[in-house]
């Protein structure tokens, strides 16, 4: 069990949020062999903004994350693979490409506490719930300070650009001009 395609992964910026594949991603499972085609659409790790700071979008778990995304997004509502399969194989991909222990199960948890919100990802949920609940506790400690600081700060940041935008409006309709770049060269001007 392997990605027999090296855990690099190769994307180009689609959107804000989403990468596309630009060469495909094969991982050679137990008994089955999953192939991730070029043109595929990820995000990567989906880690809300909140946790970013421990879990950051990508790292070495990235060609586990991007094998995730679809096998969440193509092989489920195929019926090729169960949600309680999917977040396994994510879990074993990322002890392969030498993710931490602890971090690998924050992360299983998370995906597995995700499929919670889908009718079809709920299957087999009660057999993973001692694990989840587990290391849940263990990573309630360590994430729920930083994460409420960091949701205070999002909140008051928030509540600054609210505040200042009317203002940023007035002066720009006062000054039209003053959106006008300083220090950039003319276009017209040769050395």
């Amino acid at each position: 069990m392997t990605f027999l395609t090296g855990p690099e992964v190769l994307v180009r910026q689609a959107t804000a949020e989403d990468w596309t594949l630009e060469e495909e991603l094969v991982y050679q499972g137990r008994t089955e062999r999953f192939v991730v085609p070029r043109g595929t659409l990820t995000d990567f790790a989906s880690v809300p903004r909140v946790f970013v700071w421990l879990v950051p979008k990508f790292g070495r778990y990235t060609a586990a994350a991007v094998l995730h995304d679809h096998l969440v997004r193509v092989e489920r509502p195929a019926g090729r693979i169960s949600a309680v399969d999917a977040d396994g194989l994510f879990r074993r991909a990322m002890r392969e490409l030498g993710v931490p222990f602890l971090l690998r199960w924050f992360m299983w948890a998370a995906v597995r506490l995700g499929s919670l919100t889908d009718r079809d990802g709920r299957a087999g949920w009660l057999r993973d719930l001692p694990a989840v609940l587990a290391v849940t506790l263990v990573a309630l400690p360590v994430v729920a300070l930083p994460a409420v600081a960091i949701v205070v700060g999002l909140v008051l940041f928030g509540a600054l650009e609210f505040l200042v935008w009317p203002v940023l409006l007035v002066g720009r309709l006062l000054r039209p001009d003053s959106d006008r770049a300083v220090n950039r060269p003319d276009p017209g001007f040769r050395t």
